[in-house]
């Protein structure tokens, strides 16, 4: 589906010619004469305006008949934002898309935990996003494997299992049909990463990126044992299947430089999209700095910290289980029984990293290890470790699950339910755990701080949640903002 609105198409026409940056990974340039698509800030020269069409998305331009340029290489753009067009089903159907959920290709399967028929979900994919769901899945999956045979080391036959091809066979002939080339051809004369035993792979991102607020807040809030961050870098276990590693996460200068120990490696694409949801990556940051900037307040706030990111979690269980923690107690105490908790209950982790000292080597306890927890000889009090019991037995059950195909609402209805859990704590797992960028906990102390009135009266939850209207829907980023000021603390 070509980008119709006449406006947008002088914009993109603009964006293309000039070759300006804050366009890439935004729109797609499908070149009629030789049949292929470019990012907007593609080096080689500009086709004829007569000669271009626009594509909201990479899926769009390939389904309509276009090859990926070899020279701009569209799978290195910043990935299109989860909240792409208006949709609340595309948002949620995308992240399911992210997180692998058309790798049987299923579409109705999909349709049906989106609560939709399938062939709406195709049109809403159609009007939204310009491509089918099938279509964005592919793309996603042949756009990582190109990356894959361009940065790393890695066989044709592990790459063809990490980006879920099934068989040599079919990746050789998806990569003939896409690029007229085989993948051994694609990478003949490329500069490939010599295999030191770990695997590192580049993930981009949009900028501005506050690299450093994000490890700054991911640092006061590390679990002991299962998450470290030192000189720059972030590290943490993982469990993706039935394997256990480590992540470790470092900026690399328009991205970031994604190294895993010990996971497999059919499970690598579930890696890099969960990391890339941790860090909030495909943000559009130009557009939340439109909108909260109408706010004289956070405008300010935005000068100091342009590229506001909200941290993501890697388990929304360990999430919720480290809010409860922390209510009405300080964030150090709240990390402080976090870390007894994985250090009790966690499992440890066969991977050692000689070059890191105090490097992780705990596992953050499953559901079904917590559920019957004697969480009181630890130092947690008896009405705050049964409410983490009870998570533990919601989740393990099934009845409270982090899956992007429930809505928000539906969400903190259910995790609501559990007594000891209100409203602050469901927005901030939301705004976390189900990356909601409208999730907004009104009630925090930290953020009602922040618009302390001159004669000394502090707002209430009702009229900040007033004031928050304004700032929709991105009203999770001004909570960030807020943290991060001089005048909040939270989180």
């Amino acid at each position: 589906m070509e980008i119709a609105a006449t406006t947008s198409n002088d914009i993109y026409e603009r964006a293309r010619l000039s070759r300006d940056a804050r366009f890439d990974g935004r729109f797609y340039v499908g070149v009629k004469t030789t049949g292929i698509y470019c990012r907007p800030i593609c080096p080689a020269n500009a086709p004829k305006s007569e000669n271009v069409t626009f594509y909201p998305t990479a899926a769009a331009a390939s389904e309509a008949g276009f090859r990926p340029c070899l020279r701009c290489r569209p799978e290195c753009a910043p990935g299109t934002p989860a909240w792409a067009g208006t949709s609340t089903t595309v948002q949620r159907g995308l992240r399911l898309i992210a997180d692998g959920a058309l790798d049987d290709g299923n579409v109705e399967h999909l349709a049906d935990r989106l609560g939709v028929t399938s062939r709406h979900l195709r049109r809403l994919f159609t009007r939204h996003v310009g491509a089918s769901p099938l279509a964005v899945a592919h793309t996603q999956r042949l756009h990582f494997a190109k990356r894959l045979i361009d940065q790393t080391s890695l066989t044709m036959q592990d790459i063809s299992t990490a980006a879920g091809f099934g068989s040599v066979r079919r990746f050789n002939d998806t990569f003939r049909k896409t690029y007229g080339k085989t993948p051994r051809e694609l990478r003949r004369g490329r500069d490939t990463v010599v295999s030191t035993g770990a695997l590192t792979v580049e993930l981009p991102y949009r900028q501005p990126y506050g690299w450093s607020e994000l490890l700054e807040f991911f640092a006061g809030r590390a679990t002991p044992g299962v998450e470290l961050v030192t000189d720059g870098r972030y590290l943490r276990t993982v469990r993706i299947g039935d394997r256990s590693g480590v992540i470790d996460v470092q900026d690399a200068g328009g991205a970031l430089s994604l190294t895993v120990h010990g996971i497999a490696t059919d499970t690598l694409f579930a890696a890099v999209q969960r990391t890339r949801s941790l860090f909030d990556l495909d943000a559009p940051i130009d557009d939340i700095g439109e909108a909260l900037s109408q706010d004289r307040t956070l405008r300010s706030w935005m000068k100091d910290n342009p590229g506001i990111r909200v941290p993501g979690a890697w388990d929304g269980f360990e999430l919720c289980v480290r809010a409860v923690l922390g209510q009405q107690v300080s964030v150090k105490a709240a990390t402080t029984f976090a870390g007894r908790i994985a250090e009790r209950y966690g499992e440890p982790v066969g991977v050692d990293i000689k070059e890191v000292d105090d490097a992780p080597t705990r596992l953050f306890p499953a559901p079904q290890r917590l559920a019957r927890a004697r969480l009181e000889n630890l130092g947690i009090i008896r009405s705050r470790a049964q409410t983490i019991r009870d998570l533990a037995r919601a989740t393990s059950s099934g009845e409270l699950d982090f899956g992007a195909d429930q809505s928000a609402e539906q969400f903190h209805s259910t995790l609501t339910s559990i007594k000891g859990v209100g409203d602050w704590t469901a927005e901030y797992v939301a705004m976390r755990a189900l990356k909601s960028p409208d999730a907004f906990p009104a009630s925090d102390l930290g953020l009602l701080r922040a618009f302390d009135e001159q004669d000394g009266r502090r707002l209430r939850p009702a009229e900040l949640a007033a004031r928050a209207e304004a700032w929709r829907p991105w009203r999770a980023y001004a909570a960030l903002l807020i943290w991060g000021s001089d005048s909040g603390t939270g989180g």
